[in-house]
């Protein structure tokens, strides 16, 4: 009895030790009998006891791997290291089990190959400027070759470029050198910009204080032009003031003579009135302005009329 319920416990163990749980990303490779039988995706499966075996658990998710600097020689005989990194994924889990027996390996050594090769067709400057296409031309080789083994070649980057000491020297007193001569060069268009920005400033301050001048003489010219005009119309009007004034005078001078006379027709003078009348305006004439006068006839007798009054007075 207890031979049989060993015998059960050593089956269940069997059993449950055949079911297989691809997780997720994976893909396992089954042979039977030493044979490729099939690949396994994500999810349970049953392995056929004694007689299927997971030959190989494979990851599909990409990965990258940092292999160790290569010595490269350039086209101008510098010898330097170089060290890569490697981006790749596994696209077919049969041929990456089945495909090379170290796929890390050879991925490393056909890199370190096919770097030596690009770089010693290039010259060390060219190889210290031109990483992207260095990393262009390698992916797409390492692609192509890898596909066979099952592997999916991303991208490749050269993590660093390591010159011999002489020449890292050499090159940090060129840039040295070429820093100290941008900088001189950038200080003379200083200057030269500044020395620009003065004269053009000059020449603008210039231009505005002859422009200010322009418009301060065309403004005193203007304001002596219409001080003049004013000063013209206000001797024009003084003077036709002045015309209407002794106008209005002679008017009213006329107008008086005009209403004496009339009253002195209705009051029927005379002859010694007029006579009077007469001497008054012959003493108007005979002011002392006048350098001739002319005496009328009637005047010399009312002038002998005058001196007799003046004798009749005395006696």
């Amino acid at each position: 009895m207890g031979g049989i319920i060993f015998l059960i416990i050593v089956v269940l163990v069997i059993l449950v030790s055949c079911i297989k749980i691809v997780p997720q990303a994976h893909v396992f490779v089954i042979e039977r009998l030493g044979t490729f039988k099939t690949e396994w995706a994500t999810g349970p499966h049953f392995l056929l006891p004694f007689m299927d075996r997971v030959a190989k658990k494979v990851s599909l998710k990409e990965r990258v791997v940092d292999f160790k600097p290569q010595q490269v020689i350039t086209k101008d005989n510098v010898t330097m290291q170089i060290d890569t990194v490697v981006f790749f994924q596994v696209t077919d889990a049969k041929k990456y089990t089945y495909g090379v027996e170290n796929p890390m390996m050879a991925i490393e050594n056909f890199t370190a190959t096919t770097l030596r090769n690009i770089i010693g067709e290039m010259e060390l400057d060219s190889t210290l400027t031109s990483r992207d296409t260095i990393n262009t031309k390698i992916t797409a080789i390492l692609d192509d070759e890898t596909d066979r083994w099952g592997i999916k070649v991303i991208r490749v980057e050269l993590k660093n470029i390591l010159p011999p000491r002489e020449i890292q020297e050499s090159m940090e007193k060129q840039m040295k050198a070429e820093r100290e001569r941008r900088e001189k060069i950038l200080q003379a268009e200083g200057e030269k910009k500044s020395q620009v920005l003065v004269a053009e400033a000059e020449k603008e301050s210039k231009i505005l204080r002859a422009e200010a001048d322009k418009r301060a003489e065309i403004l005193k010219a203007e304001a002596e032009k219409e001080a003049m005009i004013l000063r013209a119309d206000a001797v024009k009007e003084q003077k036709i003031l002045e015309a209407q004034g002794e106008a209005e005078a002679i008017a009213l001078v006329q107008q008086a003579l005009a209403e004496s006379l009339e009253k002195l027709n209705q009051a029927n003078p005379n002859e010694a009135v007029l006579r009077l009348k007469a001497m008054e305006a012959f003493a108007k004439a005979a002011d002392g302005k006048a350098t001739k006068i002319i005496i009328p006839s009637e005047i010399q007798g009312i002038a002998g009329l005058t001196a007799g009054i003046k004798t009749i007075s005395n006696d």
